[in-house]
């Protein structure tokens, strides 16, 4: 069984990593498969759990300080997501043993064939330009899709 546990809610009297290790611990204890660490909430504005504009490898992995803490807390594995785009920044990650794992959701959205594109050794940072327009079609139409890649595929044929 994964956990997906928030570190921090960002918010003035919210979840603290204080809290977040406490509850991690326990987890663990109980013999948990793994701990997946995001942060904030939809309420906690530019430290929400879904980030836009991550353009620079210094944006990236913003739960990772949280992640490591409590990787270094329990004996399961520690997943960490949030806004990572670069091989080299998520393959450091997991070299250095900062995690166990990588999660990644809005980049396999804009691309779902990374992975391969990787391994085969275009190492390329992720396409996905973190705009969270891939959410709108879920709550409007039932399906997430890339609306950049939409609107590339609209102008490519209009322009045919």
């Amino acid at each position: 069984m994964l956990v997906k546990l928030n570190g921090d809610d960002n918010l003035a009297g919210g979840l603290t990593l204080e809290d977040a290790l406490f509850a991690a611990r326990a987890l663990d204890q109980e013999g948990i498969d793994a701990i997946e660490v995001s942060g904030g909430t939809p309420a906690s504005g530019d430290l929400a759990p879904v980030r836009q504009g991550i353009s620079t490898r210094e944006q990236e992995a913003y739960n990772l300080p949280m992640a490591y803490r409590i990787k270094e807390a329990v004996s399961c594995p520690v997943m960490v997501v949030g806004g990572l785009r670069s091989f080299e920044v998520i393959e450091g990650i997991v070299r250095r043993g900062e995690a166990d794992y990588i999660s990644m959701s809005r980049p396999f959205i804009r691309e779902p064939e990374l992975v391969r594109r990787w391994e085969k050794g275009d190492e390329a940072r992720a396409t996905c330009i973190s705009c969270n327009g891939c959410f709108k079609p879920g709550l409007k139409e039932g399906q997430i899709y890339c609306v950049v890649n939409k609107i590339e595929r609209e102008n490519k044929g209009m322009s045919l």
